[in-house]
């Protein structure tokens, strides 16, 4: 899609506001990609059938930001108004001003020509619960929370409730939280063989071996150092969660050792909560579990992503649905109190009736958590390069429904939520929670509530500060390249101490 700005009367350059029309873009016109044609605008636009024109006029009172939007179907001009005063403001803020009237504009224009609203309305972006919680921590209500989703941002009262109910565990998670408090994640890139829609960093283990070991003995080293820099900074770790890939790939004396490490090298005195990803039940063993339930570890993740057989073939795993009701019972039969079950609306071959057998059989183990992802084609992974029968993203929204209704009456409640880019259907990832059974770490992970200082390959640590202050620490992406880098990873971990100090 072609993408015009009027560059007079535009504050800050046009090229600061190509990010937020390219959100918008996506949203309504998913699979486009931005084009900003040099030059001026043509005079006749008469024969575009693809393209958007953004206009800034200031008044004496109010100020227009028009969008006006070019399809194969006709045209439509959408209109975003605010006071011209808005513009008088600090830099920053002007920014933000004319970046939402931005996207309303074109939001209200694209409408128009589609003749449909997106589920999420007018909102981008990953995190659109931070509204609802600002909301609520300004002191208002949830209803009123909800009704400035609606009319503000024009999402559905269904995502509004959704976004306003994470909100308020997002709050109460918010007020449990103490300053010298961080988390903790260790990832684990390892699985037994590779989902076709992963994109994270994970290594089939068949083929990369020889790296488990190795990486396991860095690993330990960088547990040293984060725990010898968070003591001398203060901190103390509130939860702590192992992710991958698939943790359980790792030996049951594998993973004794990490634990064991953990425990000696980290401030885990004040920890709360302890989560271990299994994930994958071609990984879980009685050996593995015990080991895990010795070192503390109260939550742990068996995901299915799909109990269809024909369906677990074609994402790439290698179980059958009987081994996760196997691992499942196994879990409780070591005595773990919370699990959490992964499910994805959307996968290849997958049908609204697939998804609803598949929910129904995950609720008739009555798992703790519910996990509903909506599949998202994420580039590096296989099913984007390849493609697949894939459900359509209204047939999606038919399974995110269904989970919605039934797993409120089953006592379920939403808890966290996140949306990524290319989601079938732009919909959402939701968690559930039988009440009080909320995992800590995922809302503190997805609302940005504090620092989560995180180790090994691909490990993103986000150390978050007073007045909204934000540093990322980067690992390498790879486990050889983490190997190879491990010194400057160790370096680096002088930059928490910087941060806080």
């Amino acid at each position: 899609m072609k993408l015009y700005f009027e560059i007079s009367n535009f504050p800050w350059s046009p090229e600061r506001y190509h990010y937020a029309a390219e959100q918008m873009m996506l949203t309504l016109f998913p699979g486009e990609r931005p084009e900003y044609p040099a030059g001026p605008l043509p005079g006749d636009m008469g024969g575009e059938k693809n393209a958007a024109v953004f206009t800034l006029h200031r008044g004496k009172k109010l100020t227009n930001l028009s969008v006006l939007v070019f399809r194969s179907q006709g045209y439509y001009n959408g209109v975003s108004r605010f006071p011209s005063q808005e513009l008088d403001r600090p830099p920053e803020e002007v920014y933000h001003t004319v970046q939402h009237a931005l996207k309303i504009a074109f939001y209200k224009a694209g409408t128009a020509l589609l003749g449909a609203q997106p589920p999420w309305g007018a909102l981008t972006g990953v995190r659109p619960v931070k509204l609802p919680t600002r909301s609520l921590l300004a002191g208002n209500t949830p209803r009123q929370a909800q009704k400035e989703l609606e009319k503000e941002y024009f999402v559905s009262p269904a995502r509004a409730k959704l976004a306003v109910d994470c909100a308020q565990a997002s709050v109460a998670a918010q007020k449990s939280l103490l300053p010298q408090e961080v988390s903790l994640y260790i990832g684990i890139p390892f699985c037994p063989t590779r989902c076709v829609y992963c994109s994270f960093v994970s290594a089939d283990v068949g083929r990369t071996l020889k790296l488990v070991e190795p990486y396991l003995d860095s690993l330990l080293r960088e547990v040293e150092e984060t725990g010898r820099v968070l003591r001398e900074t203060g901190l103390t770790v509130r939860s702590f969660y192992m992710g991958g890939g698939t943790p359980t790939t790792l030996s049951a004396n594998q993973m004794d050792r990490l634990l064991s490490k953990c425990e000696e090298c980290l401030p885990l005195e004040g920890c709360t909560e302890y989560t271990v990803e299994a994930g994958r039940p071609d990984t879980i063993t009685i050996d593995k579990l015990e080991t895990l339930a010795r070192h503390k570890i109260g939550r742990i993740s068996i995901n299915p992503q799909t109990l269809e057989e024909h369906v677990l073939e074609a994402i790439g795993r290698k179980h059958s649905s009987d081994n996760i009701r196997a691992a499942y019972e196994l879990t409780r039969r070591v005595g773990f109190d919370c699990v959490n079950m992964d499910l994805i609306a959307g996968l290849p071959q997958d049908s609204f009736d697939g998804f609803r057998r598949s929910l129904e059989r995950v609720l008739a183990m009555a798992p703790e958590n519910i996990t509903v992802h909506t599949l998202a084609l994420k580039k590096g992974s296989s099913l984007m390069e390849q493609g697949g029968c894939l459900p359509t993203g209204e047939k999606t929204a038919e399974m995110l429904d269904f989970s919605r209704e039934t797993l409120t009456t089953e006592g379920y409640i939403p808890y966290y939520l996140y949306r990524q880019k290319y989601m079938s259907g732009s919909l959402e990832n939701v968690g559930w929670a039988k009440p009080g059974t909320e995992s800590l770490y995922n809302i503190i992970m997805m609302e940005e509530l504090h620092t989560v200082v995180s180790l090994g390959a691909g490990g993103v640590t986000k150390l978050i500060g007073g007045g909204g202050k934000i540093l990322r620490l980067t690992n390498p992406k790879y486990p050889q390249d983490y190997l190879s880098g491990l010194d400057k990873v160790l370096g680096q971990k002088q930059e928490i101490r910087s941060f806080y100090l």
